[in-house]
């Protein structure tokens, strides 16, 4: 059996170069604001019905679904529309952080791919 490995060196232009730190800051934002909403979804379902918190309540609908991949990428699209420093990143690097997210968390609810 062979086992054929492939090298590519990777040799960006100064203008690659300059885009690179707003295309992370970007797919960071997007990851987080992302896991923000799945965290907010979850936690809405934790708060006790006959207790008010002080500090903070959690107003999502009990009919909302759970927040998915499919459900997450639409509202990028959005996102995208009206947000033009997220026009300057491809749209399959946010794609992928959603993606990425939704491995993480059917990981962590043990739920098959």
């Amino acid at each position: 059996m062979f086992n054929l490995i492939y090298e590519f060196k990777v040799k960006p232009t100064s203008a690659q170069v300059a885009i690179f730190p707003d295309g992370l800051e970007q797919s960071r934002q997007v990851y987080n604001d992302a896991l923000r909403e799945r965290k907010d979804w979850v936690n809405s379902r934790k708060t006790p019905i006959n207790v008010c918190s002080i500090l903070y309540e959690y107003i999502i609908p009990a009919d909302v679904p759970a927040l998915k991949y499919n459900s997450q990428a639409v509202a990028l699209t959005q996102a995208k529309k009206s947000n033009p420093e997220l026009r300057k990143v491809q749209s399959q690097v946010l794609q992928q952080k959603l993606k990425r997210l939704e491995k993480a968390f059917k990981g962590m609810w043990n739920i098959g791919s």
